[in-house]
């Protein structure tokens, strides 16, 4: 049927694969190798070291010498329609020099072809993050008048025009309203992408199913339906699960009590010890230090479903000022004076704001050239290895408590979107195998990305023309990286290799895919993007080869809990993609 769209130690204990057998131990990071396939598609390993891993796959905007089936100008694909071509247009290419040929532009993509044929690339028009005009009719020079792309994967296009044949102006208009189209009360291109594919990714992740396979529910825990109108929290799914002896009104209270309304609910459960990883926001206690006993006892609640324990870690991803700086906003954090058998602890890991700062310094060190001799010490500049070591280290912390400790951990940062996101769904990844399987990677994104609310439109900007919204940031591309970082220590334990992790990243800015689109769970409902759309995971499990890691293990390498070494960072996803 074919579907489409309208720190280095080992663990002391074992989690076992759920749903298979085989054997179950922890992995420290012994193995030094990463995996990945040259231009050809066959299987080769790479040493780690202290020079940038470069992968061998090309991404879209690499120069490659495929041409169009079928005699056609230009390579579509289903629902792809040619809007405007111009000829005698110049790439500038920041590597090779000037390059003369025509210039394409679709509903989906741009396209550029030189005038042999012989070089030609494409770039989505999803990935536009702002167009600008270069130089006017009367610029002087050559190659002084045309547009230049900026794009959200932090690549720069410039492309200078025949001033003669007065097509900049048209182009320009067209692109602006293809790539933004959000802007022009238009729908992104994945409405109009029609292709069909053997396997329906939209049935990856069913909540009921997948909480199933944690063992939910039982003695301790229930499903519930509450939210099943979206009205008590509109950014969370429609189905979660909490301790079984929270009634509704309790639960109304917490989530009055909760920034957005966002109450802790479970997203993983320990097979043995029954600790639990649950998410939430913050608190809304202000400076006043306001109370709400049902938020106290709910607490209670989900510390004293874990029988083996007797406190309740609380891990705000925020650091310490941070947190403090919100109860002037009204939120915060849980007291350890008020909440009774809590420990809380700050994971120092940084805002949007500072994210979104630190990408925009590691594209400057890395776009279009990589100056080796300062290399090291321009890395350290960006901060970006020591944002991703932030995140890997309270993964880490997490997965300590819950599987050596057996006490189950609280998760929340101030709305629990963002940083809570990555490290539930880091930690996930770390303790459970099923999530370093192909399938399970994408019902962790689905889950605890797409499920829980993080904001994809907002931080993308998704078919926007507000390059400097506030709200952007690389929340989402920082966790693939942090997962990148864990596949080189642990070659053997996953199943995907690093082409699936740029795939994904290569889709989360095409608007090729439904996947991605909108900030909620209820948004995505609410504009039918199962029926409208086509799933990501269509086209990945429909041609899973090219995605899977020759050297998985699935006996040894992927039944085990994983403890990184936050430490041996050397490589970066974002810039494979770029070279």
């Amino acid at each position: 049927m074919m579907h489409g769209g309208g720190s280095g130690s080992s663990s002391s204990g074992a989690i076992p694969k759920r749903g298979g057998n085989g054997s179950s131990e922890s992995l420290s990071s012994d193995s030094k190798s990463s995996f990945s396939k040259d231009s050809q598609g066959q299987s080769s390993t790479s040493s780690t070291s202290n020079e940038p891993h470069i992968s061998r796959y090309q991404s879209s905007a690499v120069f490659s010498s495929d041409r169009p089936a079928n005699g056609e100008e230009v390579p579509v694909i289903p629902g792809e329609k040619l809007q405007r071509m111009s000829r005698d247009v110049t790439y500038l290419c920041p590597f090779g020099g000037p390059i003369k040929g025509n210039l394409y532009l679709t509903n989906y993509k741009l396209y550029f072809a030189s005038k042999d044929r012989q070089n030609t690339f494409e770039v989505p028009l999803g990935v536009v993050n702002r167009v600008e005009k270069v130089g006017g009719v009367s610029s002087r020079g050559e190659n002084s008048y045309g547009i230049e792309i900026f794009c959200k994967d932090v690549r720069s296009l410039k492309f200078a025009h025949n001033p003669e044949n007065h097509s900049r102006r048209e182009f320009f208009e067209d692109l602006q309203q293809l790539a933004f189209p959000i802007s022009k009360k238009l729908l992104p291109f994945a409405f109009s992408y029609s292709e069909q594919f053997p396997e329906y990714g939209w049935s990856v992740y069913e909540p009921i199913q997948e909480l199933k396979r944690l063992g939910i529910p039982n003695e301790s825990w229930k499903i519930t339906r509450l939210n099943d109108k979206y009205d008590l929290c509109d950014s969370y799914p429609s189905v979660w699960a909490i301790p079984a002896a929270a009634e509704e009104e309790l639960i109304r209270s917490v989530a009055s009590f909760r920034s957005r309304s966002r109450l802790p609910v479970i997203s993983w459960l320990h097979p043995f010890s029954q600790a639990s990883i649950t998410r939430a926001s913050q608190p809304m206690v202000g400076v006043a230090a306001r109370r709400n006993k049902d938020d106290e006892r709910y607490l209670q609640m989900i510390l004293d479903a874990n029988a083996q324990a007797h406190k309740l870690y609380v891990m705000d991803a925020r650091p310490n000022a941070n947190a403090l700086a919100n109860k002037t906003k009204g939120g915060g954090y849980e007291s350890e004076d008020v909440y009774q058998n809590i420990e809380l602890v700050f994971l120092d890991i940084h805002n949007i704001h500072v994210m979104r700062s630190s990408l925009g310094k590691l594209k400057d060190i890395c776009y279009p050239t990589i100056d080796d001799s300062k290399w090291l010490s321009n890395v350290e500049e960006t901060r970006w290895l020591e944002h991703i070591k932030c995140i890997i280290s309270g993964a880490v912390r997490i997965v300590d408590k819950v599987e050596n400790n057996k006490t189950s951990v609280l998760v929340h940062c101030s709305d629990g979107w963002d940083r809570t996101s990555q490290l539930t769904s880091l930690s996930m990844l770390l303790l459970d195998p099923y999530y370093r399987t192909l399938k399970g990677f994408e019902v962790l994104i689905e889950k605890e990305w797409l499920s829980f609310g993080h904001k994809f439109q907002n931080r993308i900007g998704h078919g926007d023309d507000r390059h400097s919204d506030a709200d952007r940031s690389p929340v989402f591309l920082q966790w693939v990286d942090s997962v990148y970082q864990i596949t080189l220590q642990f070659p053997y334990a996953f199943e995907f290799n690093e082409y699936f992790l740029i795939t994904i990243l290569d889709h989360l800015y095409s608007c090729r895919f439904g996947t991605f689109l909108y900030n909620t769970e209820r948004e995505r409902w609410t504009n039918d993007l199962k029926k409208k759309t086509v799933s990501l995971w269509s086209s990945i499990n429909s041609r899973k080869e090219l995605y899977l890691n020759p050297f998985y293990c699935e006996e040894t390498g992927a039944n085990r809990v994983l403890l990184p070494k936050e430490n041996d960072l050397v490589s970066f996803l974002v810039i494979l993609r770029l070279h």
